[in-house]
């Protein structure tokens, strides 16, 4: 793992919670709180916990132990509010990335887990742990999203490759 791939990677990270965050616009204030049987429940508690889980992640990168928290749904009582939170946490993310060098990655983090164990990981595995918890939380948010009218599109890599980054060929 390099660190320009890592930053792909991350580049579509944003690029598709952008797409998710532009669906979450259209929905009605009711749908963005209600519940669901989803793990996070409905489409405001997924996407807090998808926003917690990277603050959480990137604080521990930083150097500082730390239990994921997931942050209270009322801290967001609309999208604008998440949204916000969101791109604040976007830009401290991305200024984490761009002070990695590539010795950095092969580093271990370690980070203290529940019954007060500790845990440590080489850092781009975690990097790559990161990045597909949202893919996999963003897929829950797009299913809701889907449910009232407001598909995303399509999230794939491919497209993001296609539509913002052309693929060079080889």
């Amino acid at each position: 793992m390099n660190i320009s791939s890592l930053s792909l990677l991350y580049h579509y990270n944003y690029w598709a919670n952008g797409q998710i965050l532009a669906a979450t616009k259209k929905v009605t204030a009711e749908q963005f709180i209600a519940p669901a049987e989803f793990p996070f429940g409905g489409l405001r508690g997924t996407l807090t916990h998808l926003l917690g889980a990277e603050q959480a992640w990137r604080v521990r990168f930083e150097g500082k132990a730390h239990l994921i928290e997931d942050f209270p749904e009322t801290d967001f009582p609309t999208v604008e509010a998440l949204e916000a939170k969101w791109r604040e946490e976007e830009a401290s993310m991305r200024a984490y990335l761009a002070s990695l060098r590539e010795e950095d990655l092969g580093k271990g983090v370690s980070y203290p887990i529940d019954g007060g164990k500790t845990r440590t990981r080489i850092l781009w595995h975690c990097l790559i742990h990161l990045s597909n918890h949202g893919t996999s939380h963003r897929s829950e948010a797009a299913a809701l999203l889907t449910r009232f009218g407001q598909s995303p599109g399509d999230l794939d890599f491919g497209v993001f490759l296609l539509g913002v980054h052309p693929p060079v060929d080889v």
